[in-house]
């Protein structure tokens, strides 16, 4: 069953529009204070798409995210109260208690952690405004993080280039049905 193909044929055409960039800006500012999804998911496409822009994609989705980690930083250090109660009955309230114990462990190296890995970057960001990080040390962190995460996925993605997207377009459907399967099997095993 091929549900798949045609998604990624849409992203793939998505990632070649010309306000691409702009959406991808405004998802990276996004994702690092409220989004959920992360800007990877176009900065992939856009990279495949286009790799001799693939290095230019990196960068302005670091300093979008950088620019997004700060307005994060700002909500906790402003507005922690007025958002306590959400974050408390959402999802992330596990992350943000996560994130608090590692700023008390680790300082710099849990927004570095944060910024490169899929942990929620969002929820370290509004955690460092909490706690009152030094800005410079959260700054440094979120942009070696940050661009570390970002240029990894454009380079690897301009490295492919053509050849890495006709081989997704014909192995795109049997790899998105492994990846629904792992993630039903994954969630299984958490059940047990």
């Amino acid at each position: 069953m091929k549900i798949f193909s045609p998604l990624y044929e849409r992203a793939m055409r998505w990632s070649r529009h010309p306000r691409a960039p702009w959406f991808l800006g405004g998802m990276s500012f996004a994702e690092s204070s409220f989004f959920p999804i992360p800007p990877d998911v176009m900065l992939a496409p856009m990279s495949l798409a286009n790799p001799r822009r693939a290095w230019w994609f990196a960068l302005l989705t670091t300093l979008t995210s950088v620019a997004g980690g700060l307005f994060g930083y700002l909500i906790g250090y402003f507005a922690f109260d007025a958002i306590e109660p959400w974050l408390r009955g959402s999802n992330y309230w596990g992350a943000y208690e996560q994130a608090v114990a590692w700023f008390d462990a680790w300082g710099f190296w849990a927004i570095f952690i944060a910024g490169f890995s899929p942990i929620p970057y969002k929820v370290f960001t509004i955690a460092a405004g909490v706690a009152s990080m030094a800005l410079l040390p959260f700054t440094l962190a979120s942009f070696v993080g940050r661009g570390a995460r970002f240029f990894l996925v454009a380079g690897l993605m301009a490295w492919g280039g053509a050849r890495m997207e006709g081989m997704l377009r014909i192995y795109v459907d049997r790899l998105g049905w492994a990846t629904v399967g792992l993630v039903v099997l994954g969630a299984l095993i958490y059940k047990l």
